[in-house]
């Protein structure tokens, strides 16, 4: 069975700039604790709202794939599948698109005119998913080759939480952590160990469901994200990763340690729980972490393009040297939870 690799990449991130302390300044309570000491955002990009360049998901997206196109050895027409993953479907402004999908319609507008596509959803899991699938489809040969494409015009539900958050500890002050942003990557057969997907899987765990919905707001005209903190970010539902990695380990009979990891991309929705989910790995797994790389600081959490945005960051500052071994680990609501394990040496930025 044939194993991918990452082809090429591409990310977006807008050029507008807000910092969190200019998100706490409008709000009318402000919390009761340091959110940017908690989350570790500084600043995130923001899409541009002008009518003749608005920034809507499905722009994002594009501007991502172009430039995934750009490092590619393929052309547009010769990919075989095209998977959107995004969570906003924000097309021609605020218009929400589920028909026609948003991947038929990527696969139109760059002339992928023989791709299979169709779209995922599945929270901040959406990329790393989609890629699940891809890879999954090349191994089995019924494809050559795919993109999984992600625009994310996320930050509409910081504008609600900063309109309705009114006490010191509310559901929303996570919405204020999120930036947006677009990422693309295609994936294709490997052509030796030295570059591909190791191995990839997820899991949800129902349990925890209700813990982050997204939905319309009930008290604006806002859409509005709704996060109960306190039970995401908890030990047990951080050991559903722990746990499930290291059952998949011990039957191939090997250990965390044995992997050799060389880096950790976790989803960044937050500095002090990717400390806190990495010293817990580490007690779990009984060997330190490889070495975390975040963006969070200065990207918030882009949500579903989150682990591809601090791939393409690191590869962009040169920080990758090739044969680099990387973990990439999600948590989305859902629960979703997993990991992918990738060896990267020829995918540019």
């Amino acid at each position: 069975m044939s194993r991918s690799r990452f082809e090429s990449i591409g990310a977006y991130l807008p050029s507008e700039v807000v910092t969190t302390d200019e998100l706490i300044s409008r709000l009318a309570e402000p919390p009761s604790f340091d959110l940017e000491a908690i989350t570790g955002v500084t600043e995130r990009r923001v899409h541009d709202k002008s009518p003749d360049n608005y920034e809507d998901s499905f722009r994002l997206a594009l501007n991502s794939v172009e430039e995934c196109l750009s490092h590619s050895r393929y052309d547009a027409s010769e990919l075989d599948v095209v998977i959107s993953t995004s969570i906003t479907r924000f097309k021609g402004g605020m218009n929400c698109y589920f028909e026609p999908s948003f991947a038929a319609m990527i696969a139109k507008t760059i002339g992928a005119k023989k791709a299979i596509h169709f779209d995922i959803s599945n929270a901040c899991a959406g990329m790393l998913t989609g890629t699940y699938i891809l890879d999954r489809m090349i191994r089995s040969g019924s494809v050559r080759n795919g993109m999984v494409v992600s625009g994310e015009s996320i930050t509409p539900i910081a504008d609600t939480a900063v309109k309705e958050i009114s006490e010191k500890y509310d559901l929303q002050f996570a919405s204020l952590s999120v930036g947006d942003s677009g990422a693309a990557v295609i994936l294709d057969r490997a052509e030796d160990e030295n570059d591909c997907i190791e191995y990839i899987d997820l899991l949800t765990a129902s349990e925890y469901a209700d813990a982050c919905l997204g939905m319309p707001s009930d008290r604006t005209q806002g859409i509005a994200l709704y996060t109960d903190n306190r039970r995401m970010h908890n030990e047990n539902r951080f050991k559903l990763w722990t746990n499930s990695q290291g059952r998949f380990l011990d039957s191939q009979g090997r250990s965390f340690a044995d992997e050799d990891f060389d880096y950790i991309i976790h989803h960044q929705f937050g500095a002090s729980a990717v400390t806190y989910l990495n010293n817990l790995a580490e007690r779990e797994f009984g060997t330190p972490m490889p070495e975390a790389l975040n963006v969070v600081e200065k990207y918030g959490n882009t949500s579903s393009t989150s682990h591809f945005v601090v791939l393409h960051d690191q590869l962009k500052q040169k920080n990758l040297p090739a044969g680099s071994k990387i973990l990439m680990v999600p948590a989305a609501s859902g629960i979703v939870t997993g990991y992918l394990s990738a060896t990267i040496s020829s995918l540019e930025a």
